[in-house]
This record gives C-alpha cells, sequence and structure tokens, in this order.
C-alpha cells in the first residue's frame, strides 16, 4: 500500500465515535488529525503553524522571502459516520505531491502553503467554511457567537483548541500575493466511473437555492372522498418534483405530510427543493419555472402554495487557465481530461474571493460519499498526486 494510502487509513482512527469516522470542528479527534497532519508536513520538509481558526498551514519555501504563495488544501472535518476520503485526500494527497517537488530537487519559484481547513461540513455548528472564510479575509465575527448542540460557543471552542478568535479577521493572506488555490477532492458523484476516467478537471463550484414549500389543502377520509372533490396537499407536492436540463439538478429531499395518518387525506405538505447548476443564470431560470409549475399545480388542486428561501450560494466558476493546467497534465499522463462541474460545496467556494480557484476530482466508486462505503481506487489517487506534481512544477510565478 502506498504511503498516500496509509496515511488516510490513518487519518480514520482520528474519531469522535468509536466504530465510525466522525471528526467534528475543534473537536478532540480534530485535534489528534490536526498533530498527526502537522507531523506529516515535516516530514515533507515544511514548516507548520495554525492560524487562529484552528487551520493547519505547512510552508514549502522558495528562496526568494518576497515571492508569492501558491495554496494547496482541503478539510479534515468530516460529517457523522462519514467515509476516509471526503477532505481528508486533498489534504493528504497535496503532502505527499509537494514532498515529491521536494524530493526531485526542482526550485520553485514561489511559496507553496498546504492548508488543512477544519469546518468545511458545518456539522458541528450552524456555521461552515470558518477556515477557509478566514484564509480569504471573509470570515463573520458574528459566527463566534453560535454554538454547538451542547451550548458550548465557537468562541470558546476556538480557545479551548488552541485558536485566538479575536485574531480570526488576522488570518487572512494578503490579496495580491497569492496565485491561485488548487484542491484535489473525490468526485462525490458517478460521471467518472461511468466514463472510466480516473480523475477530471472541475470548471465549476454549483450554486445552490433551497426552498421550503408549504402546501395546503384540505384534509379527509381516505375512503369516502371522489378524487374528483380532493384537495389533496401531497399529490400536488410530488407531481412537480420532475426537472431535466443538462448539468442542473433538482431534488425533493424532504416531505412531510399532516395530519399524517395511512386513512386520511393529506391537508397540508412541507417540502424541500434542492437547485443546482454551475451557473447561476440557469439556476435562477430553472427555479422560475419549478414555480411556475408549481403554481400551475396548486391552482389546479385548488390547494394554497407558499415558497420560502432556506439557501442561497452563487456558483464558483474555476479559473479557466488553471483549468487548461489541470488538463494538460492529464493529457500528459495519458488519460482524457473531462470537464465536469461540482453538485457539492468546498472551501474554493470561499477562496475564490481571495485568488483563483482550480479542482481536480478523482474518481470514486459508485459515486458514494459521506458514507462508510466512501471508496477510491489506489491508481487513481497516484494519478492524481502525479497531475498536481507537473501542475506545481510548471505554475506560473505571477
Amino acid at each position: 500500500m502506498s504511503r498516500l494510502m496509509q496515511r488516510l487509513d490513518a487519518l480514520m482512527q482520528d474519531s469522535d465515535e468509536p466504530g465510525q469516522i466522525t471528526r467534528l470542528y475543534l473537536s478532540p479527534a480534530h485535534a489528534k488529525a490536526a498533530r498527526r497532519v502537522q507531523g506529516w508536513m515535516r516530514e515533507a520538509g515544511m514548516t507548520v503553524r495554525m492560524d487562529a481558526v484552528g487551520t493547519v498551514i505547512g510552508r514549502l519555501a522558495c528562496a526568494d522571502a518576497d515571492a508569492k504563495v501558491l495554496l494547496l488544501g482541503s478539510h479534515i472535518d468530516t460529517v457523522r459516520d462519514a467515509g476516509r476520503y471526503d477532505g481528508n485526500f486533498g489534504v493528504a494527497a497535496a503532502i505527499e505531491a509537494v514532498d515529491r517537488v521536494r524530493a526531485a530537487g526542482v526550485a520553485l519559484p514561489f511559496h507553496v502553503d498546504v492548508l488543512a481547513f477544519g469546518d468545511e461540513e458545518g456539522v458541528r455548528f450552524p456555521v461552515t467554511l470558518s477556515g477557509s472564510r478566514a484564509a480569504a479575509g471573509i470570515f463573520d465575527p458574528a459566527a463566534l457567537d453560535s454554538v454547538d448542540d451542547n451550548g458550548v460557543s465557537l468562541r470558546a471552542a476556538l480557545q479551548n483548541f488552541g485558536g485566538d478568535p479575536d485574531a480570526a479577521g488576522g488570518a487572512r493572506y494578503e490579496r495580491g500575493r497569492v496565485l491561485a488555490y488548487l484542491e484535489l477532492h473525490i468526485e462525490q458523484g458517478p460521471l467518472l466511473e461511468v466514463e472510466r476516467l480516473p480523475v477530471g478537471v472541475v470548471t465549476a463550484i454549483n450554486g445552490a437555492t433551497r426552498l421550503l414549500v408549504s402546501v395546503s389543502g384540505a384534509a379527509g377520509h381516505a375512503g369516502t372522498v371522489p378524487m374528483h372533490l380532493r384537495r389533496d396537499a401531497l399529490a400536488a407536492a410530488v407531481r412537480q418534483a420532475g426537472l431535466s436540463q443538462a448539468e442542473l439538478v433538482a431534488t425533493v429531499g424532504r416531505i412531510v405530510a399532516r395530519p399524517g395518518a395511512a386513512n386520511v387525506i393529506p391537508g397540508e405538505v412541507e417540502f424541500t427543493v434542492d437547485v443546482r447548476a454551475p451557473r447561476d443564470a440557469m439556476r435562477q431560470a430553472a427555479l422560475a419555472d419549478i414555480r411556475r409549475r408549481m403554481s400551475a399545480v396548486a391552482e389546479a388542486h385548488h390547494v394554497t402554495l407558499t415558497t420560502g428561501r432556506s439557501h442561497e450560494a452563487a456558483a464558483v466558476a474555476c479559473a479557466p487557465w488553471i483549468q487548461e493546467r489541470f488538463a494538460a497534465a492529464i493529457t500528459a499522463e495519458g488519460f482524457f481530461a473531462r470537464f465536469l462541474p461540482s453538485g457539492a460545496g468546498h472551501d474554493g467556494m470561499a477562496m475564490a474571493a481571495l485568488c483563483p480557484i482550480g479542482m481536480l476530482f478523482v474518481r470514486c466508486r459508485g459515486g458514494v460519499s459521506h458514507n462508510p462505503a466512501e471508496t477510491i481506487f489506489e491508481a487513481d489517487a497516484e494519478i492524481a498526486v502525479r497531475v498536481l506534481q507537473r501542475v506545481l512544477t510548471h505554475f506560473p510565478a505571477e
């Protein structure tokens, strides 16, 4: 087994829950993982520090102290009962690629910082991307007052972790001194596997809108009210779910019917609609179409429709020139360069406020993620590291 895969196996030992991988932001398991990652960074010849919000940063410095810096990284926090590769792969692979560049004696004309963020998943606190927001200079100090399920504030957790909540605003990189942010990540989807490709170039991180929809009709007996006289809220809700457009996805992920009895016509239904697309105009057009369809169905079924927006995130494009560099490196490794958007969110969404971003996906089995069954293949991981190494070696210093 390669050193990279051994390290990914080792990280799974750092968990807040025995028998599964659960590593929440600023938890004891996060502290253990941070120390483990620091050790690997030092082995790769990097100097190591931790910033005010708990991000572990390893630097491979170049000869010119005033040179700009290229940022690599991902996150080491997880969801509950997670897989071992989401986030962790990007950190471990970046360390491996930097180590190989150093061992090859390549003198890069810029500094390289590897960042191991700790709050990409947003599981413990009702905030997310704390590490990358701080690095990008867009951290909201109000987030420090958020509390977890045990009533512990983010401020207190940071202090206990060894961070400095009052210095969170100072964790930002200087705009104009950063070349770019690059991230390797498992695809979390099935396209690369279906097309038998080990890696792919990410074009954009999809924007997302989440609606909370309420439909009010009239409850009644399931056996005695004729169909043509019903004001059935659930029937109206589920009929609008179909939507088909390339690169756009729409999901009804949760439905609650009230009163919720098997023999009663639902009088009220609440459901979510999650719409994602790599371009905001596409997403907004789809939302308008969904609203039009829902309104037409509601009118036809004589029910009342209300919608509210519970989440909104703009799409973030990966820099075309970085996409081209990843594609050239993939081609040099002998593979077809597949371009595809990311349907999931990443730290790059925050880092784009600081600098150009680029992402490389690696194939994962079945597209399964956020699950113990999450699997990548050692050969694919090796290809991804070699691609990143090529990109690092030929990355422009300006």
